[in-house]
């Protein structure tokens, strides 16, 4: 069995194993456990009472934190010359249409979220097998293919994020850095679980959040107390 680490010893007995804590106090708790030396990200676990290989049980969607995540989100917008103007003003990273698609056929892929319009997914859906498995393909249900990509940018940049439950009837994200405060920690972490209450399917049966987790990088998980978001 290996030794636990200066860090490790100290971090140790501040989370009793098998406790489930306030919202509040799990804010405050997953910085003082977190020692790395580097700006950790803030993560969320949540698990559903739901089969999400139902179509009707299905867990997805956005969430615009009132914090930001804290990342630098690079964005490329796909769209016609016509609105390349206001999505550059927005602060996309990246604007065009063809010569990006042509960069992603050739395996460029060094962006965060794609944002484009309806009318450009015909040249974009052939991308699939690229960007799907990387989770960059845009989605209406995810607000990344739109009309108004100038607002799409600006939301992507202030930190809303998309995200659904996995075939373990789990749902992670990054809600922040170590470096918030334990109020903006909090603040974004109740809009997350919040949003995914307000999700709970109707053909879900019985308890719907078994359990609610949040741990920095390396850190350990702090369990949180489904009540005291609610």
């Amino acid at each position: 069995m290996s030794k636990l680490t200066k860090n490790q010893k100290s971090v140790a007995d501040k989370v009793e194993a098998g406790k489930a804590y306030s919202l509040k106090e799990a804010a405050e708790l997953v910085k003082e456990i977190t020692t790395t030396k580097f700006d950790a990200s803030v993560d969320i676990d949540v698990r559903l009472g739901v089969d999400p290989r139902k179509a009707n049980q299905m867990v997805r969607g956005v969430v615009s934190l009132p914090n930001g995540t804290g990342k630098v989100t690079r964005v490329l917008c796909l769209c016609t010359p016509d609105a390349e103007a206001a999505a550059k003003e927005a602060g996309a990273d990246y604007v065009g249409l063809d010569e990006y698609i042509e960069k992603i056929k050739g395996g460029w892929t060094d962006i965060d979220v794609i944002i484009t319009m309806p009318s450009c997914m015909g040249k974009i859906g052939p991308l699939g097998r690229v960007l799907g498995p990387r989770g960059l393909m845009p989605n209406p249900k995810s607000g990344t293919v739109t009309m108004d990509v100038a607002k799409a940018v600006k939301e992507v940049k202030q930190g809303k994020i998309d995200f659904k439950v996995d075939k373990t009837g789990i749902i992670h994200a990054s809600i922040g850095k170590v470096s918030f405060t334990p109020e903006q920690i909090f603040q974004n972490a109740k809009e997350f679980i919040s949003t995914v209450i307000k999700l709970k399917p109707a053909a879900a049966k019985g308890t719907y959040v078994k359990s609610i987790f949040i741990s920095s990088t390396m850190s350990k998980g702090v369990k949180i107390d489904p009540k005291s978001v609610e």
